[in-house]
């Protein structure tokens, strides 16, 4: 009888805390409903654009898809091609983290870099070097004059600089040969990339409260670069990790530099990245189901990239 009587008790004590539960969430509901209200919009846009979308392509991974038969179920088949059958994969994979190794990391810095320089000069002269550095991120003809730089004749600026000084003999064909073409896309996407990031930490450095470095330098600061690491950067910890988020995303997720500038597909896939892979096998071949898994493998890769990162910007300060 007693251990009924407590396992009755268990029970009831579990059902009596969910309701609680329940009750203290919709209290939270009501007291806040203006605000979700107002956030709808934006979460019935998000859910339908970016959630669903997710999840069907995770799901559809798991498919063979053509768009013209209905969708068969193949379990792993597409993965075990991918990693094992798909040789450009391997390639554009080994491109991709080049791009995420080199292009993220030196990005990131430069944004703060560039953002901590021009926040100590004067706001008139700030806001026109603001707009300098963001300026090729937001222009329309960029790939155009990098396409006349490294033309791969005489007239291209750089071949021809080259060939005045004596440098060289005779053009070289920067966009023609997998030699240069990888780090060709990658010195233009370093060009690209002062641009989200870079306006956030702009304006983090705005907001960060004077007062905190006048007790800091009471309290034993003695230099720029213990301010920087002490109150700075803990007191930007939210652009940090929203600057984190858009270069890892833009690192992996480049495909309209290689495209532009060295074609598509590139010389022997050298600048062959995941998105132009599923590019092609999405809006060329339409197997949309091997799509998905490359698309499904790229989301794994920038959720463990963040996760990671975010633990690192985490230990700032400390």
């Amino acid at each position: 009888m007693q251990v009924g009587t407590t396992n009755q008790t268990v029970e009831s004590s579990i059902q009596t805390m969910k309701e609680s539960r329940w009750t203290k969430a919709m209290k939270e509901f009501k007291k806040n409903k203006h605000y979700y209200f107002m956030m709808s919009p934006y979460m019935i846009i998000f859910f339908t654009f970016t959630v669903i979308p997710v999840v069907f392509s995770l799901v559809l991974s798991f498919f063979y898809f053509n768009m013209l038969e209905f969708p068969r179920f193949i379990g792993w088949q597409n993965y075990s091609r991918l990693f094992l059958n798909d040789d450009v994969f391997m390639i554009a994979l080994k491109n991709t983290f080049l791009f995420a190794i080199i292009t993220g990391p030196v990005s990131y810095i430069a944004c703060f870099i560039f953002a901590w320089i021009i926040n100590e000069l004067s706001p008139k002269i700030r806001a026109f070097m603001t707009l300098v550095f963001y300026a090729p991120s937001i222009s329309g003809n960029v790939f155009f004059i990098w396409l006349i730089i490294f033309s791969g004749d005489s007239y291209g600026y750089l071949n021809g600089f080259l060939m005045k000084v004596g440098i060289i003999l005779e053009p070289i064909q920067w966009l023609a040969d997998e030699k240069y073409i990888l780090a060709i896309v990658m010195i233009v996407q370093l060009w690209l990339s002062l641009g989200t990031s870079f306006l956030a930490f702009i304006a983090g450095l705005q907001t960060i409260d004077q007062s905190l470095v006048e007790a800091a330098a009471m309290d034993g600061i003695k230099n720029r670069w213990q301010e920087l690491w002490f109150i700075t950067l803990p007191s930007m910890r939210p652009q940090l990790m929203f600057g984190a988020v858009m270069q890892i995303t833009a690192s992996f997720a480049v495909a309209e530099v290689s495209i532009a500038l060295a074609g598509f597909p590139s010389v022997n896939y050298a600048a062959h990245t995941v998105v132009t892979h599923l590019m092609d096998y999405g809006t060329i071949r339409f197997e949309m189901g091997y799509a998905s898994t490359i698309a499904t493998v790229l989301f794994g890769m920038m959720i463990g990239t963040n996760i990671i990162t975010q633990k690192l910007l985490r230990k700032i300060g400390e």
